[in-house]
């Protein structure tokens, strides 16, 4: 190996150095985002249902401000280097997809698609080379919405709404579903959908206590039909 091929390959390794150093710093801001996001969303579990708005509309403006990061890290990646550099920002982004789902779902009771968190995030699809949301960070961020929803449909109950379990329910197994024609070959993926099993059972629980007792309207009425 000649002095030139030696110079060449430092040059090489700083300017991995070089951006490597810069994502790590992009990521770390959009990591300082998603823990706010999740903190505050973590609150839903102690907020009775007229006081959620208010609350979801506080990490909205957070959601968006992740748009700024997520451009910053894809004028980074150099083309077609995506999978190369995709690990270092997978949690952020699955702690992000999360946060959207659960804003989602709070809101307006209905799935977000990738496409539409790809929107809220800000993530173009002329990046798909450099800087996207990987169907498996996609699924990850609703296994986690998921997660939260069981504990919800526990506190909810505790907070004296009664019908919340039940939307939750018809909603968690559409989603279980869902899951269960995807052809998963990720084995931490496929751990986590199988933990969904437990979520599910649980929510069922707190379903037929609710149903048992006549807590809901919608199981009332079923009642005296």
């Amino acid at each position: 190996m000649d002095a030139l091929d030696v110079n060449y390959l430092n040059e090489l390794l700083e300017q991995d150095v070089e951006i490597r150093e810069k994502i790590r710093d992009q990521v770390s801001d959009l990591d300082k985002k998603t823990r706010v996001m999740v903190g505050i969303l973590n609150k839903i579990h102690s907020t009775s249902a007229d006081a959620l708005p208010p609350l979801l509309d506080s990490v909205r403006p957070i959601l968006r401000s992740c748009q700024d990061t997520n451009a910053a890290i894809a004028s980074l990646v150099p083309p077609n280097q995506f999978w190369r550099w995709k690990d270092m920002w997978s949690n952020s982004l699955r702690a992000a997809v999360y946060s959207a789902a659960l804003v989602e779902y709070l809101s307006t009771g209905s799935l977000i698609t990738l496409s539409q968190v790809s929107e809220v995030l800000g993530i173009k699809e002329e990046w798909a080379d450099r800087f996207s949301i990987a169907v498996e960070d996609y699924l990850h961020g609703l296994i986690s919405l998921v997660n939260e929803l069981s504990r919800l449909a526990v506190n909810a109950v505790t907070l004296g709404d009664y019908e919340a379990p039940l939307r939750i329910s018809v909603f968690v197994k559409d989603l279980f579903a869902g899951f269960s024609m995807l052809n998963l070959k990720n084995d931490t993926l496929r751990r986590r959908f199988d933990s969904l099993k437990y979520d599910l059972k649980k929510i069922e629980e707190v379903v037929y206590d609710v149903s048992l007792r006549k807590l809901a309207d919608s199981t009332k009425n079923l009642v005296r039909r």
